[in-house]
């Protein structure tokens, strides 16, 4: 990473993740970065060095409130959380019968309404005059034009409305962050907890570690500009379309 583009003040929400801790553990790797912060709702991480691991609810208010007012001006930070199914009944539909409100105000609360909520406390306090990041982990399966398969309605309808929060940030940021970068990531398939129940039939090649994915994604970040705010990049740093 060169280091005009090396940031100094990382925070890393899913900490606790698959996707999230392999972050953690790139970022931490790197010798220009003084800080990663590792938050997970918990705030239970192997800390140490330049790792600091703190407890954040992406979906609580008040915590990330307080959790902003200890963070000085971070010029990278990456929302790395996401829910798919879970042990509760919570799956993917196939239909439009099997939608459900308790599932859809599950998922959007972790896919969308976490992230924007991130995203207000944090996005002022980024630096105004250097080049920043804020990425969100996004899906492919967001991009409407992209649709040909159709189902899994909730995740979905929530990857969706997350690149469109993405987009309005990126306009609104321009006008005093100049260098700013919001963007959506599509980390491909990765062998976590979220894709796992999912991925029996990925092609050979194509179930990504989570260490991989990291180092796919920050090469990504790496090459971000202003121009390219308020899209969504593949983990190979292609532009997905809305």
């Amino acid at each position: 990473m060169s280091a005009e583009h090396s940031p100094k003040e990382v925070v890393i929400f899913g900490a606790s993740g698959g996707i999230g801790s392999a972050l953690v553990r790139h970022y931490a790797a790197l010798p220009g970065v003084k800080t990663v912060h590792a938050v997970s709702r918990s705030g239970a991480y192997d800390a140490g060095g330049r790792v600091v691991a703190q407890a954040a609810d992406i979906t609580d208010e008040d915590t990330l409130s307080n959790f902003a007012k200890s963070t000085h001006a971070p010029d990278l930070v990456i929302v790395a959380t996401g829910i798919l199914s879970d042990s509760a009944g919570l799956t993917p539909e196939k239909s439009l019968k099997q939608q459900n409100l308790p599932a859809f105000e599950r998922v959007f609360a972790v896919n969308t309404f976490g992230p924007a909520l991130v995203a207000k406390h944090l996005l002022p306090r980024m630096p105004r005059d250097q080049r920043a990041v804020f990425a969100a982990l996004s899906a492919r399966v967001g991009s409407i034009s992209d649709n040909g398969l159709g189902g899994w309605h909730a995740y979905r309808a929530s990857k969706t409305a997350l690149n469109m929060l993405l987009r309005n940030y990126a306009i609104e940021m321009a006008r005093t962050h100049p260098n700013l970068v919001c963007a959506g990531l599509h980390p491909g398939t990765v062998d976590t907890g979220l894709s796992r129940p999912f991925s029996r039939g990925v092609p050979e090649g194509k179930l990504f570690t989570p260490d991989y994915a990291a180092s796919c994604l920050a090469g990504v970040i790496q090459n971000l500009e202003p121009q390219h705010s308020g899209k969504i990049f593949d983990w190979a740093g292609k532009m997905i379309p809305a």
